[in-house]
């Protein structure tokens, strides 16, 4: 089983976990030949050195930690994206890449030591029971959640399919806690929701998992059957995407494409350079798109917003995406979990790599921030900036390397400044300044490769 997944951190769903990085699934590992002496002797320093930290060191170390960390150290020393994984970090890697478990429903986040209800998801088990956004959870079972993790806590609130929990929750305005008991069952991770904006439909996809395009498929389905002759377009939500899974960002790209590739992974040897390409059937119907990127949009999200600027399918709006245009491969290790090792670089469809650059957007659209967060908001941060990271291979000498912008996205929609200048482009009320150098830019850009 192969299976290629681009992506990173957001809120916990019960049940889930954050994504991590792109990779592949492939068998087990096996021996790698042509070893030579200054390796064996190498590792015969390592052997030595593990020797005399299980007989001398002050206390009696736990050999499984050592050795673990021993292997995250060589693999984190290559590359900030390849990483160890033991078998618990491998088992959540597996099920939120599935998109779907065994849980309640609600996606939460921590607050002052109790877990706190971001928002039940629709027609789950916590949103049939009663379950509220800002409901603080306080007990699972009449057992304190204070002094958990939310990892911890969230691994106790999953499990099998109609087992049941009690949860207690503080719930603004009630004067006694409310204990709300809960059946467990299948959740699907909603990676993609969309509306009708008067004659526009807007997509936003939040992550590529196992659901994603049959969740697109039925979004775009919906709204050209709710619209009808007035749809003028779509906006497609690509910000603060983290990624996922590399198939599932090609079937995307491909469900607004009728022809011509889509990426390409290129390896160290040649023979392992792979291209990926688009099947006839636009189920836009060749309606005008916009996508909107910005500093938190990487891997898969680049992939397609990439895919969709070189084919000249959509207008790229917003600010410059987080720049990972690297893959990487999960070799199982048995019951020891999985490690996980860069092994290509990907190419949008006009050859460009965007390791360590990102997508430059068509329209440039700055999303300003509130006054509160003035001087308070983290700096913005992309691939470029992350110690270790590989070059981009067309990096010249003097050359610096910038990738990543603002992530900022306000949950006002009236004050979103990127998503109401989509808007206005798609009904032809504001012009698109950029797009009279764009045509020439592009030009350059394919002489270039």
């Amino acid at each position: 089983m192969r299976k290629t997944l681009l992506s990173s951190a957001g809120f916990l769903v019960i049940g889930a976990i954050s994504a991590t990085i792109g990779w592949h699934i492939i068998g087990p590992m096996s021996a790698v030949g042509g070893s030579n002496a200054d390796t064996y002797r190498q590792l015969n320093l390592f052997g030595d050195v593990f020797d005399r930290i299980r007989s001398d060191y002050v206390e009696v170390p736990n050999d499984e930690k050592l050795v673990d960390a021993a292997i995250s150290g060589m693999l984190t020393s290559l590359d900030p994206h390849s990483s160890y994984m033991n078998a618990k970090r491998f088992q959540d890697m597996q099920v939120q890449t599935r998109g779907e478990f065994g849980g309640l429903g609600i996606e939460v986040t921590m607050e002052n030591g109790v877990v706190k209800v971001v928002a039940p998801i629709d027609d789950t088990p916590a949103a049939k029971a009663g379950v509220l956004a800002g409901d603080l959870i306080t007990h699972l079972d009449g057992e304190q959640i204070h002094g958990l993790t939310l990892s911890q806590a969230v691994d106790k609130m999953r499990g099998k399919v109609n087992s049941a929990i009690v949860i207690t929750v503080a719930r603004k305005g009630a004067n006694e806690p409310i204990e709300i008991k809960i059946v467990r069952a299948i959740i699907r991770i909603r990676s993609v929701r969309f509306n009708e904006e008067d004659d526009l439909g807007y997509v936003r996809i939040t992550t590529f998992n196992e659901q994603t395009q049959e969740g697109l498929s039925r979004a775009l389905k919906t709204l050209n059957e709710k619209l009808g002759d007035k749809l003028k377009g779509f906006v497609v939500d690509l910000r603060n995407n983290p990624g996922g899974l590399l198939d599932q960002a090609i079937s995307v790209s491909d469900t607004f494409l009728e022809r011509g590739e889509i990426v390409s992974t290129r390896g160290r040897n040649a023979e392992e350079t792979q291209r990926f390409n688009a099947q006839a059937g636009d189920q836009s119907k060749g309606k005008p798109i916009v996508v909107l990127i910005n500093g938190g949009s990487a891997s898969a999200s680049e992939i397609v917003a990439g895919a969709l600027q070189d084919h000249q399918r959509a207008t790229i709006l917003g600010t410059r995406s987080f720049g990972k245009g690297s893959v990487q491969t999960i070799i199982p290790l048995g019951s020891y979990g999985a490690m996980r090792l860069t092994t290509a670089r990907y190419y949008t469809p006009a050859g460009t790599s965007i390791q360590a650059k990102g997508i430059a957007p068509d329209v440039v659209v700055e999303q300003e921030l509130p006054d509160e967060l003035k001087g308070k908001a983290p700096k913005p941060r992309g691939e470029a900036n992350l110690r270790g990271h590989l070059e981009n291979e067309k990096k010249e000498k003097e050359q610096k390397e910038e990738s990543g912008s603002s992530a900022y996205v306000p949950a006002d929609k009236a004050k979103d400044k990127q998503l109401q200048y989509a808007f206005n482009l798609l009904r032809g009320i504001k012009i698109n300044e950029n797009k009279a150098t764009e045509d020439a830019d592009k030009d350059k850009k394919a002489t270039a490769n």
